[in-house]
Parts: C-alpha cells; sequence; structure tokens
C-alpha cells in the first residue's frame, strides 16, 4: 500500500490568532526594546528567500520576529521522516515544512512549490534556505535555493540579520539573469558586508561595512549595471563595460566628472578596464565589480 504525499500545508501557524496578536505584539516589544528593526523592503507575493549569515541560533529568532512583524508566511524543507512521525510531524507541518522525500518515487521540492504557489500567487510567502547550511563554519554555499528559483519561476529575496545596523529581514528582491556563476557570485557579495553574530565563523567573509555612497555615485553603478542589457552590437564593447560618456547618457546626467569615477574606484565597487593605449583620443572604459554589483543590491530594492 502506497504511502499518502504529505503536501505543503495551506494553514500554519501563521495564520494563527496566537502568531498574529500575541506574538507579533512580543517581537514588536521585544525588537523596540533591543533596538532592533524590521528592514524597509517588503517584497509582494512569493520567493524562495535566503538567510544569511547563518552563525547562531538566535538568526533563527530575529528573522522569525521580522517575519511575523510584517504578516509573512515562512516554509522550510525538512525530510517526510520527520513529518510522518505522530504529534511531531503535525506539528512541524504546522509550524511550515515543506516534506521532502529524496526517494525515486518521491515527490520533489520544486514540485511540491509549484504546485502550492499556483494556489497562492497572491500571498506573501517566503521559502526559506540557508546557503550556508550550517552554523559552522563553510567555504562554500549551497546552490540548491538558486535550482528552486529557476525551476520555478521565483524570484530569490536576500534576507539578513544584521547584527551591527540590529536590523532583521529582506533587503533585495532578485531577478535570476540565467547565469548561474554570475548571479550567485553577486548575491554572494552583497552578504560580504553584513556581519552575523559570530563574523569569524561566516561565509562569505565578511570585509566591513557597505562604502557610503552618494546619490548620484548610486545613478552611476546603476547605469552601468543596466548597460549590460545593451546589445554590444551598437557601441561594439562586451556587456556592462562602457566609457564615461556612455555612462552619463544612461544616467541620464549631464556630464560625469573624472574625480568622481576615480572616488568610486577607490570604493572598489567600479574598476576601469582595458589598457591605454596612447592615443589622447582614447577614452576610458569602465565596468562594476562584484563588490560595486553586492552594494548595489543594497542600495536598490530591486535592479532592472
Amino acid at each position: 500500500m502506497s504511502k499518502k504525499v504529505l503536501e505543503i500545508r495551506d494553514t500554519t501557524i501563521f495564520d494563527g490568532i496566537f502568531v498574529k496578536y500575541v506574538l507579533k505584539f512580543l517581537f514588536s516589544l521585544w525588537f523596540k526594546l533591543a533596538g532592533w528593526k524590521v528592514t524597509q523592503v517588503t517584497p509582494q507575493g512569493a520567493g524562495i528567500t535566503i538567510a544569511a549569515p547563518h552563525t547562531s541560533n538566535w538568526d533563527f529568532f530575529y528573522a522569525l520576529g521580522a517575519a511575523i512583524l510584517i504578516d509573512v508566511k515562512i516554509y522550510f524543507s525538512i525530510k517526510e521522516i520527520w513529518c510522518r512521525l505522530p504529534i511531531i510531524g503535525s506539528i512541524v507541518m504546522w509550524f511550515g515544512a515543506i516534506p521532502i522525500d529524496r526517494s525515486s518515487a518521491g515527490q520533489g521540492q520544486v514540485t511540491k512549490i509549484k504546485n502550492f504557489i499556483q494556489n497562492h500567487q497572491n500571498d506573501r510567502i517566503y521559502f526559506l534556505f540557508t546557503p550556508e547550511g550550517t552554523r559552522s563554519k563553510v567555504d562554500r554555499w549551497r546552490s540548491g535555493f538558486y535550482h528552486v528559483a529557476e525551476e520555478c519561476g521565483l524570484p530569490i529575496f536576500l534576507a539578513k540579520v544584521d547584527y551591527q545596523l540590529k536590523e532583521s529581514g529582506v533587503f533585495h528582491t532578485y531577478q535570476l539573469t540565467g547565469d548561474k556563476q554570475e548571479d550567485i557570485a553577486a548575491i554572494q557579495a552583497s552578504y560580504k558586508n553584513i556581519p552575523g553574530k559570530f563574523v569569524q565563523d561566516q561565509f562569505p567573509q565578511y570585509i566591513g561595512p557597505l562604502p557610503k555612497i552618494s546619490d548620484a555615485e548610486a545613478k552611476i553603478m546603476h547605469a552601468l549595471y543596466t548597460i549590460k542589457g545593451v546589445a554590444a552590437s551598437k557601441s561594439g564593447l562586451a556587456m556592462g563595460i562602457a566609457t564615461r560618456v556612455e555612462i552619463a547618457g544612461k544616467a541620464k546626467m549631464a556630464e560625469i566628472s573624472m574625480s568622481m569615477l576615480d572616488f568610486l574606484i577607490q570604493k572598489g565597487v567600479i574598476e576601469q578596464v582595458g589598457n591605454t593605449p596612447e592615443s589622447t583620443e582614447y577614452q576610458p572604459r569602465y565596468t562594476l565589480t562584484f563588490a560595486g554589483k553586492g552594494c548595489l543590491l543594497h542600495l536598490f530594492p530591486t535592479l532592472a
């Protein structure tokens, strides 16, 4: 006799009165007394949510508090065997478990999420992933979250628990470009500026707070980011590389001074590419560094 297929529960603890009123009040009080706040980015709809860096059990409570305070439902993956245990299984499912059966006959994670979001397209739902996979120090991320987002056609919500700013929640909605290596590198770069509770254990390695970026500098960086969508045949340039004049045109700025570009180079967010020939007519070309791309994810809720 075949086992009954376990589906994701429509109603979880996040739909109950206890969470909506009691826990919401308690977390609101706790955050206020502890000096914590929720990020200002509140994506609508469903998304695959990265929770990083993950170095402490306290991360869960700050992330949970942020979700409850902005009325978001959280779901997380767990081995199906836990969901089939008497009593414990029902509790785990009630907390938002996605039961995963990894056997050849089992229904996969992607299928379960796809089926679920068909009936919840307008609901604010975060499918939670911890790419580090553990609180201990690691040297790489698990990329399963990317595969799930790609197969389900969902954006990736970048969430954080920043122990320096005392801020928890989503800071960017990332739309996949189709270039997995490029996407993950840019996402990881954004987490290099977020300190976990134990920075020595986090990956990618913490490199310090974000550099101070003015509105004009942010416009230049954003322009460079969006130039990658321009056909290379128009200018003969590679994607994401442009001259000062081209950047100014894309940023809708009358002119960009060389000193401003030099400041951005010093900050490590853009770089000059190519060798400078002897001709006086040569115009230097610039591109974003990965640090610059990561910085942009903090400066803008989404990037077109």
